[in-house]
């Protein structure tokens, strides 16, 4: 069983960062960021392998979030840069232990959540 605490959402102009945080209480293969907006299902957003670090990204953020890990604090970030009001959702960690190719988006533990809110 792995536990996950989020952190770092907030209120952002569209234009602006944030960064959020997801702290893991045990090993795992891989962690992501998943995120759900108002009326519309959970989405994958990125992720990233703890052994080698490969990462993958939906299109819609690629080239503006970026996730990495610190191992020694089994935490995983997520920097979202240029942000827009399309952004806005409750984004969650996840994390799985099965080792799985990075393109597989199917986790097995998930974090509460942290509202990310982008206003125009």
């Amino acid at each position: 069983q792995v536990q996950l605490e989020e952190s770092g959402g907030g209120l952002v102009q569209a234009g602006g960062s944030l960064r959020l945080s997801c702290a893991a209480s045990g090993r795992t293969d891989a962690m992501g960021w998943f995120r759900q907006a108002p009326g519309k299902e959970r989405e994958f957003v990125a992720a990233i392998k703890w052994r080698g670090g490969s990462t993958y990204y939906a299109a819609s953020v690629k080239g503006r979030f970026t996730i990495s890990r610190d191992n020694a604090k089994n935490t995983v970030y997520m920097q979202m840069s240029s942000l827009k009001p399309e952004d806005t959702a409750v984004y969650y960690c996840a994390a799985r232990q099965s080792i799985m190719p990075i393109f597989i988006t199917r986790y097995d533990y998930w974090g509460q959540g942290t509202q990310v809110t982008v206003s125009s």
